[in-house]
């Protein structure tokens, strides 16, 4: 039986080609559509389907009931994302040959992709007529009455396919969907058991089963369910991350992180998984236990997955939020000789290495990092500052103006890279050059503090534009308040202003917050005294000063002449 809407009017596409009137054909008519049909597939096989499409309306126009062009049609027409026009074309070719299951498949794909869920249903109707013993079609009509939230046919439909292939876990997984949306968890249940009656040994069941009780509140029954299943299998993984599940919605914290220890110390638990876990607890980091426990489970990881670099990886992390960086330079290494393949990890080797002062070798990790991804931006950034600190200015002056010939969109990290030209440019006394590199660095982020700083100080150390300077220095104060070295800065400004009061009360601000005792500090602060007519004070904080390790010829005039020395 041909059901009703596959006689639906096609739309006006193709409708000459539809609606074209039935005439007997000849011999050579015969022969032409057979010529133009082999020629259509041809082109379609080599991808030509625009010619293709020609060829097969060709067909239909000389056989209009030329159901096998309708489907090769209808194939292109879905290949362009046209199943509008690749509907009508199937819904006609069924009319033809309603036994052809391909052309009820082809049809019931056009019908989802259109979202016509009620046309779907009588597609399987044919589909199960024409092939009765493929429980796929049952399965599948089930999901469109699902979809239409037709639930008990949707069942109906389930339990018809259970009595053929009995209860598998894709007939389990459908029925549950919907027993949960009724709220008949009692079914749900039964069917649960029922599997694990008939499969005791496999411990999906039993988590299924907890997870269903635990969702639905029942998690006393959730947590017998997974003590049952401990029984069978105390090394299963993923019974222990269900059970810290349970903790955790217990709030028992320590039963949690039990169980989370006793998963993470399974080999066979994927490590990915594992990964997941501890991200989710970098969020809450303020929290110290947070930390501590992450890094409980991360040492665990590298103990169960020794030979697997993202362990190492992720150990370092933990490490590296927890302040431990000489551990969590090791971890990394150890990463990278597992596999140098992972760029994020070299680059956070770099860091830690820069953050340690360890030059030499921030500069050989980065230059191996380079050898593997030479165009990472961060990375030439990285090397070129480290050369820079190295006083190897030509070297670094390369790896910088890569960052910028490589990086066009991150402002931060070009805002970070002319200020450290700027830094460049002043120590080869390229004033010009410097201060142009600066306003780069300040066009690309006017918040730059150490830019805004080093530009200042600069600029007062020349003696020109001190009113910019002095504006630059307020400001990168703002953005960082009580830090040591920009309120010298800012003290040193104010002091070429001969704004002498402000001057000293910024130097002291500078003294409060620096925490390396700075001779440059003690000096100005003699300077500032000076000019403020305190003689005696200017010269004890100049001999500071010089016991701190300042040691130049002018600071000993100073000291000697009793006098400040331009």
């Amino acid at each position: 039986m041909v059901p009703a809407f596959a006689m639906a009017q096609a739309g006006k596409t193709d409708s000459t080609l539809l609606a074209a009137k039935s005439r007997s054909m000849t011999q050579m008519d015969s022969l032409v559509e057979k010529q133009l049909f082999f020629s259509a597939l041809g082109e379609k096989a080599i991808d030509n389907y625009g010619h293709a499409a020609e060829l097969f309306t060709r067909v239909l126009q000389t056989d209009p009931n030329n159901d096998a062009a309708m489907y090769e049609l209808a194939a292109i027409k879905k290949h362009q994302d046209n199943y509008h026009d690749a509907q009508a074309l199937m819904e006609h070719a069924v009319t033809i040959s309603p036994d052809n299951e391909w052309y009820w498949l082809s049809l019931a794909e056009c019908y989802e992709k259109n979202n016509s869920l009620v046309k779907l249903e009588g597609v399987f109707d044919e589909l199960i007529r024409i092939n009765p013993d493929k429980s796929e079609y049952y399965f599948d009509k089930g999901k469109t009455y699902f979809l239409e939230k037709k639930y008990d046919d949707a069942l109906k439909a389930y339990d018809l396919l259970q009595q053929m292939n009995g209860l598998d876990d894709n007939v389990l997984a459908a029925k549950q969907k919907i027993y949960l949306i009724q709220g008949k968890i009692d079914l749900a249940v039964a069917d649960i058991n029922r599997m694990i009656a008939d499969n005791p040994s496999q411990m999906r069941y039993y988590l299924l089963l907890a997870e269903v009780y635990n969702s639905n509140g029942y998690s006393d029954k959730a947590f017998k369910a997974l003590q049952d299943a401990e029984k069978i299998d105390p090394n299963n993984g993923q019974l222990h991350l269900a059970l810290a599940d349970i903790y955790r919605d217990k709030k028992n914290a320590d039963g949690c992180f039990n169980e989370l220890k006793l998963a993470f110390a399974i080999p066979d638990l994927d490590i990915d998984q594992k990964i997941k876990i501890l991200g989710g607890y970098i969020p809450k980091f303020p929290d110290p236990n947070a930390k501590s426990c992450a890094l409980v489970l991360s040492k665990i990881l590298i103990e169960t997955h020794p030979t697997d670099s993202k362990a190492f990886a992720v150990y370092g992390d933990m490490l590296y939020q927890t302040d431990d960086y000489k551990n969590a330079e090791d971890a990394y290494k150890k990463s990278i000789m597992l596999d140098g393949n992972h760029y994020e990890v070299r680059e956070q080797l770099v860091r830690i290495e820069l953050s340690n002062n360890e030059i030499d070798n921030a500069i050989k990790d980065g230059q191996d990092a380079l050898s593997l991804f030479p165009n990472q931006a961060w990375m030439n950034y990285l090397v070129g500052i480290t050369y820079v600190q190295k006083k190897q200015l030509d070297k670094g002056l390369s790896y910088l103006k890569n960052t910028i010939s490589i990086e066009t969109d991150d402002k931060d990290l070009l805002s970070l890279t002319y200020s450290a030209l700027g830094d460049l440019y002043h120590g080869q006394k390229d004033d010009k050059n410097s201060d142009n590199a600066y306003q780069k660095a300040l066009t690309y982020n006017p918040d730059n503090a150490f830019a805004l700083n080093n530009f200042a100080y600069y600029l007062s150390i020349r003696g020109d534009d001190l009113d910019k300077a002095a504006q630059m220095a307020a400001h990168a104060n703002e953005l960082q308040p009580n830090t040591a070295s920009f309120e010298d800065t800012y003290a040193w400004i104010l002091f070429k202003q001969k704004k002498y009061a402000d001057a000293k009360s910024w130097i002291e601000k500078a003294i409060l917050h620096d925490k390396t005792s700075s001779a440059v500090q003690m000096e100005h602060y003699g300077d500032i005294m000076f000019y403020l007519g305190d003689t005696n004070a200017a010269v004890e904080n100049w001999k500071k000063a010089r016991s701190i390790g300042e040691q130049s010829p002018l600071l000993d005039r100073k000291i000697n002449e009793r006098k400040y020395i331009e």
